[in-house]
């Protein structure tokens, strides 16, 4: 096992490119389960499954249900997510993507790679942690709610706090983005089915089309944020998709339409949804179409506790300086994020960390250009040992 600081971030570094390489689906995480699981076998760290293809590992107790009244410094658990994306890679790196039609497009497996960091260098020091930690590994936070499996199956356990990441190629590299309250908002999709009356494309008059009539949906949907919400609310609506498979001389006779929202609270959630609903009923009304709508709420906002926000913007400053804390940034980010589960549960809080050093193009995540940037293991893994109170290398 190596013992010292450079060699544990090069093995992580290795093992991140190791671990693109072979990307796996929402609940499909097994190989990744079984690296994680044999390191830390050979760390000598005591683990669990969670919640099928989730690890929890401990550090610095007998067990992690050890409460923080038993110690000097409270049990802090450290997060890192494991699961990729159906996105066709085209980065042309050495390390592509093995799996057709799936890629580590938002720098999960840095993620993985950088808490595998800090397990190693917490081991490293075990007997100098003030108390104990708990390392979780977390499938499925691409839209599978696999925060709150691990929720369900113990994963916080004991715990006092959490502490989260997410690479953010917007920001430049190396700037901590940590506020007190909002980091990212709430989401959810929903799907229009409009059923219309198919025919021969020359009789329109005879049919009641619903390509036009989801195209109208389309155009009027845009409207609830630019004229329904007042300015200073942060909301999207955005719509992704529209089916109508039919032939060239054939008018469909139904329509599907597939978007998502991101809202900064539950009321604006609400609110969303009902002006789609209201629109989605006039509008099929005026094209003599039915418009069925189904929402599927995802995640609510990740909302910082301000004491463990702080304790995050401390901590990088301390480590990096003042000016490595992101202010230019516009919050709340409207992406996503599980960690949300975590923070309704217990005190906690989730940074988005730069990685745009200028390298290369700032491709964001999500798209088939993307690769982690593997300079942030370092990084974030001494901001994860300050935060649990270990030596600093």
């Amino acid at each position: 096992m190596a013992n010292n600081w450079s060699e544990v971030i090069t093995q992580a570094t290795v093992l991140r490119r190791q671990l693109h390489q072979q990307p796996e689906l929402s609940w499909e995480e097994e190989h990744t389960a079984l690296v994680v699981r044999q390191r830390l076998d050979h760390l000598g760290i005591r683990w669990r499954p969670c919640a099928r293809t989730g690890t929890v590992a401990w550090l610095g107790g007998a067990h992690a249900s050890i409460r923080s009244s038993d110690t000097l410094s409270p049990h802090i658990a450290l997060r890192g997510d494991m699961d990729a994306l159906p996105i066709q890679e085209q980065t042309g790196v050495a390390w592509q993507s093995r799996q057709d039609g799936c890629m580590h497009a938002c720098g999960h497996d840095g993620h993985s790679a950088t808490l595998l960091a800090t397990a190693h260098w917490l081991k490293l020091n075990e007997t100098a942690l003030p108390a104990p930690v708990t390392l979780v590994f977390q499938p499925a936070e691409e839209g599978g709610h696999g925060a709150k499996a691990m929720i369900d199956d113990g994963a916080l356990e004991g715990v006092d706090a959490i502490f989260g990441w997410h690479n953010w190629p917007a920001i430049p590299f190396g700037h901590l983005a940590c506020p007190n309250g909002i980091v990212m908002c709430g989401n959810g999709t929903f799907q229009i089915r409009v059923s219309g009356r198919g025919g021969h494309a020359s009789q329109p008059e005879l049919c009641r089309d619903p390509v036009l009539a989801a195209s109208a949906l389309v155009m009027a949907l845009q409207q609830i944020v630019s004229r329904r919400l007042a300015p200073q609310q942060a909301a999207v609506v955005s719509v992704t998709s529209i089916e109508a498979v039919s032939a060239p001389t054939v008018i469909a006779q139904n329509a599907v339409i597939s978007g998502s929202i991101r809202v900064p609270d539950s009321a604006t959630r609400l609110q969303v949804n009902a002006l789609i609903n209201e629109i989605c009923q006039h509008t099929a009304a005026g094209y003599g179409v039915v418009a069925e709508v189904e929402h599927q709420p995802r995640y609510e906002a990740t909302i910082n506790h301000p004491e463990q926000a702080r304790q995050m913007r401390q901590g990088w400053e301390q480590l990096f300086g003042a000016q490595a804390l992101e202010h230019g940034v516009r919050l709340p980010i409207m992406a996503s994020e599980d960690f949300s589960y975590y923070l309704n549960e217990i005190p906690g809080a989730f940074a988005l960390v730069g990685s745009d050093d200028g390298s290369a193009p700032a491709w964001p995540c999500h798209s088939p250009h993307y690769d982690f940037n593997d300079r942030l293991i370092e990084q974030v893994t001494r901001l994860y040992a300050r935060l649990v109170h270990a030596p600093q290398p």
